[in-house]
Order: C-alpha cells, then sequence, then structure tokens
C-alpha cells in the first residue's frame, strides 16, 4: 500500500476525535441528535485546526441511517462513500479556483434538485473568502431562498472577509487555536501507535511551532521522522522546524542582562550561522520575555523586561519589512544590552532632576509682570561644566546644541515641518541598511539651520555620523519640502538627556553658559534669555517635555 501522508492517515472522523474543539463539536451533535438541521453554517479559523474535517463528519453524521448520539458509524456505504468523496450528493469545492460567478450560479440550479442517494445534499465550499463580489451575490440567493434538504457549510479562515449579509444568513462556528500541550498529547499518541521512539521534547519543539495548528504539527512530524534515523530526538526537530533551542535563548538572555553586548552579538552569529530565521528568532525570545514577566522567580526587573519587550515588538515591524534581517536583529541586540545601562542612568537622573526642581521651587518665586527672584539655586555652571562620561561618545559640541535648542523654541514650527517630511526622508533612504538605522533614530528637536538625532546605542552614533551620503540625503530632502537645509546632528541618548537638563536648568535661570574649548568655528552666539511672565516658561516647558506638562493657574 502507497505511504499516506500523518494528516491524512490521522484525519479526525468522528467529532469526538477531534481536538481542541469540544464547543464547536457538542453544538453540533446536539443539533443532530434533536433533529435541528440548519440550511447553512459557516466555520471560521485558523488553517489546520478542522474546520473541514468537521464539515464532512457532519455530512456523515445528517446521513447515516446508524448515526447515535449525533456521531457517523463511519461503517456504512453513505458514511464510507463521504470519507473517499465519491458520494455525489456530498459536494466539496475550493472557492479558490472556482470563485466565479459562473461556478456559484451552477450550484444554484443544481441545488434544486433532491439528493439521490443520502437524506441531505451537502455542499462544502472551503476557503470561501476567496469568492468574487458577484459569486457572493449568488450565492446570497441562494441562502435566501434555501432548497429543502440542502445544506451548505462554508469554511474560511479569513472572516473579515466575508460579507456582513452572508454572515447573517448561516450558523457561525467559531474553531479556535488548539493548545499547545493538547497538540503534544496528541503528537504522543501518534507516536505509539506508530510503534515508534522519541523524546518528549522534540514533540513539544513541533507542537511549539504548529502555532495551533493540528495539520501543521503532523506535516512536522512527518518531516522531522524522515530526518531523523532510530529516535526523534530534540536536536531533529530543533533543524526541521528552525526553532531555537531554550539554552541558546537563555545564554543570550544571559548576556543582555549583564549588558555584555559583545557576547549578545557572538550568540545572534552563533544563531544565525546555524541557518536560524532572525524573525523566528525574535518570536521565541519575545516569548521568552513575557514568560519572564511572569515567572516570580526572575531577578530580571519588570522596567527592563517592559523595555525589552517594547524593543522586540519594534523590532519584529521591521523584520517584517525588510529583506536586510540580520542588520536588524544585530541593532535589536545593541538596544536591548543598552537599556539596561540607559535603565540605570535615567533613574538617578530622574531624582536628580526633581531635587533640582524642589530646591528651585522654594528659591525662586514666579509671578506674572514679575522679574525672577534668585536666592539659591543649582549653579548653572557647575552643571555645564561638569565633563560627560568616558564612554559618551560625542560627535558636536554643547554650544551648538544648546544654540539649536535655543533656535527650536524660538520657531517650533521647524519640527513640525520635519516630522511632516519624515516619510518621504525614509523613503529617499538609498539602502535597506540606511533605512534600519534611520528607523532606530529618534527626532529630538529641530530649527531651520539643524535637527537633533538620537539614538539609544552609541555605536549607531558612529553609522549617521560616519555616513556623510545618508546625513547629505536627510537635509537635501527636507530643503526639497521644507524649504530650509538643516544640518544634522546625532547625539546618544544619555547625552541627549544631559544637554536638555542643562538648558532647562539655564532657561530657568536665565543663563546660557559656555565653556570656551567646546565652542567650534561656526559656533552661534547665545543671549541670555530673560523671562517676564509664566507664559514664557508654560511655552518653554510645552517645548522640551510635550504632553507630560501639567500648566496649573494659582
Amino acid at each position: 500500500m502507497a505511504y499516506q501522508a500523518l494528516y491524512r492517515k490521522y484525519r479526525s472522523q468522528t467529532f469526538g476525535s477531534m481536538i481542541g474543539q469540544e464547543i464547536v463539536t457538542t453544538t453540533l451533535k446536539n443539533a443532530i441528535v434533536n433533529e435541528q438541521i440548519s440550511h447553512a453554517y459557516l466555520f471560521s479559523g485558523p488553517r489546520g485546526t478542522g474546520k473541514t474535517s468537521a464539515a464532512k463528519i457532519f455530512a456523515k453524521a445528517i446521513n447515516c441511517p446508524n448515526q447515535v448520539g449525533g456521531e457517523p458509524c463511519n461503517i456504512c456505504d453513505i458514511c464510507t462513500e463521504i470519507t473517499r468523496g465519491t458520494l455525489e450528493d456530498v459536494i466539496e469545492l475550493d472557492a479558490a479556483s472556482n470563485n466565479g460567478v459562473d461556478e456559484i450560479r451552477e450550484i444554484r440550479d443544481k441545488s434544486t434538485y433532491a439528493a439521490a442517494i443520502a437524506k441531505y445534499k451537502v455542499y462544502i465550499i472551503d476557503e470561501v473568502h476567496m469568492l468574487s463580489a458577484g459569486a457572493f451575490n449568488a450565492l446570497l440567493k441562494t441562502l435566501e431562498e434555501p432548497t429543502p434538504g440542502v445544506v451548505f457549510v462554508l469554511a474560511t479562515t479569513e472572516l473579515q472577509k466575508i460579507p456582513a449579509t452572508i454572515i447573517s444568513r448561516v450558523q457561525r462556528f467559531a474553531f479556535k487555536s488548539i493548545s499547545t500541550a493538547e497538540i503534544s498529547g496528541h503528537l504522543q499518541e501518534v507516536m505509539e501507535d506508530e510503534n515508534l521512539s522519541y523524546e518528549t521534547e522534540a514533540l513539544d519543539v513541533i507542537a511549539r511551532s504548529a502555532e495551533g495548528g493540528m495539520r501543521d504539527a503532523l506535516s512536522l512530524l512527518d518531516q522531522a521522522l524522515s530526518f531523523s534515523e532510530e529516535k526523534l530526538v530534540l536536536n531533529d526537530a530543533l533543524l526541521v522546524t528552525g526553532a531555537i533551542s531554550n539554552q541558546a535563548l537563555v545564554d543570550y538572555i544571559s548576556y543582555l542582562e549583564k549588558a555584555d553586548s559583545k557576547s549578545a552579538l557572538e550568540q545572534l552569529n552563533t544563531i544565525f550561522a546555524e541557518g536560524k530565521n532572525m524573525l523566528r528568532f525574535t518570536e521565541d525570545l519575545l516569548g521568552n520575555f513575557r514568560d519572564l514577566l511572569f515567572d516570580e522567580k526572575s531577578e530580571i526587573s519588570h522596567k527592563l523586561l517592559y523595555r525589552w519587550i517594547d524593543i522586540a515588538i519594534d523590532s519584529l515591524k521591521a523584520l517584517k519589512e525588510t529583506t536586510q534581517t540580520k542588520i536588524v536583529a544585530d541593532v535589536m541586540t545593541m538596544r536591548l544590552s543598552d537599556s539596561k545601562v540607559a535603565l540605570l542612568e535615567t533613574e538617578p537622573s530622574l531624582s536628580r532632576i526633581k531635587a533640582q526642581t524642589a530646591a528651585s521651587q522654594s528659591d525662586i518665586v514666579v509671578s506674572r509682570g514679575e522679574e525672577f527672584k534668585e536666592e539659591e539655586t543649582v549653579e548653572p555652571a557647575t552643571i555645564l561644566k561638569s565633563k560627560p562620561k568616558a564612554s559618551s561618545i560625542m560627535r558636536v559640541s554643547r554650544d551648538r546644541v544648546l544654540a539649536v535648542l535655543d533656535e527650536a523654541v524660538a520657531n517650533p514650527d521647524a519640527i513640525t515641518k520635519i516630522k511632516e517630511a519624515w516619510g518621504d526622508v525614509l523613503g529617499a533612504s538609498a539602502s535597506p541598511r540606511d533605512l534600519a538605522v534611520l528607523k532606530s533614530t529618534r527626532l529630538a528637536a529641530a530649527s531651520t539651520s539643524a535637527l537633533i538625532l538620537t539614538v539609544e546605542h552609541e555605536n549607531l552614533v558612529k553609522l549617521l555620523v560616519g555616513n556623510p551620503e545618508l546625513t547629505g540625503t536627510i537635509s537635501s530632502t527636507i530643503s526639497d519640502i521644507c524649504g530650509f537645509q538643516p544640518e544634522v546632528l546625532t547625539l546618544a541618548e544619555g547625552d541627549w538627556r544631559e544637554i536638555r537638563a542643562v538648558y532647562a536648568s539655564n532657561r530657568r535661570t536665565g543663563q546660557i553658559l559656555a565653556e570656551a574649548s567646546d565652542v567650534l568655528p561656526d559656533q552661534i552666539e547665545t543671549e541670555a534669555i530673560q523671562y517676564e511672565d509664566k507664559e514664557d516658561i508654560s511655552q518653554l516647558a510645552q517645548q522640551l517635555f510635550g504632553d507630560k506638562v501639567n500648566i496649573i493657574n494659582d
């Protein structure tokens, strides 16, 4: 006898043998027992969850002369012919290849004739969402005026594409994704029935890779059995499914937790060299982050995990839009590794800013029409003269950034225009690598003379500063759209936060100070700005901090 694929050999032949669809099967069996057979049903749900199998079982059960409790006997001539697909009263169609008006009109005409052998004539239309608009209209007429003894069973994986007029005329059953545990348990039954040796971990990997579809799981098992020798082992399942071993993910996450970007990148390279798909890797990584979030024994803070999950989700979107998946994965790894350092740096900075704000509020009294009255406050020169950390990469002077911020406050329309043009800037990127780098940046501030881009990882500063072609493209594209050509300044996120805090302090006290050693030849000289009322301060705060500012009039 010719070899039969496992998903065909172990296809469900009764409602009781279907896995994970108890609500649907119970409802259908009760309808059969009570003889409450509707003229049309719609089965919707993910692929491989049993929609077509349930339709054929239903066709057997309503026509089987020996059915008991809503289950077909699978012994009589009608049941065996339906199983083989040879009974002329049960017609199975694929709407993907029979999606025209003529095919549906033919069904409508033939449905007026009574069943020749069985009690009910059953039409099973798979992938019904593929029908054309005209075909749906032709089918609608048949559903509006059903012929007695004719049952339509429609199956689809994309319910949203079915017209509401069709849905309102059928009984709809939603098939859910099958759980990993249920799939793994069924695979064990199949392996034992086939008298084959296996490792439970291997079946678990296959079950996870199936993503809720039993047919996919059986197909993957078939492939893994062809690859393995005497026994199905974990490594065979990992190679066939392309899944990432749990140990590889644990090692990768441990390097991220230590902020060891070099080791994390080496681990990523090893995974990539094994032929693993970076999209699949990121999905598995995201699942591990979720598990760590719910693991009470995990030593990784929830704040860090939230950051990691956000970064992984952003990277998933980028991976689906580019062919340069390794570059996106590398950037994601650097962002994940640096996020812990950024988190540790942010918390002390926030505490320091809160302390400075509290001190300033006690020392400075601001009222409408009055000038600042300064008694004791933080010395701006002291803040400004504090040197950045040794690890920071500063490609532009602090005074230049302060000057841009002054211009940005004076002309808030500049950043609005640049944001509107940013989609065209991304579209003008010459290579996928440049596009991936640009998507990892954030537009922090802008004026007509310069714009400030910030990045999480300091290595990305090097990529932008060392790529005059890319920065030139940014400037020229903005010039064509906005009418001004800004210089592109790139800062690490940590440097930007530090300068922004200094600028806020300087503006609060009405002083702009500069270190002579930092001034560039083309440095724009800045002037001290004095505020006359609260509206100026409110405007500055909104420019710097956006929607987070609450203005209280006392």
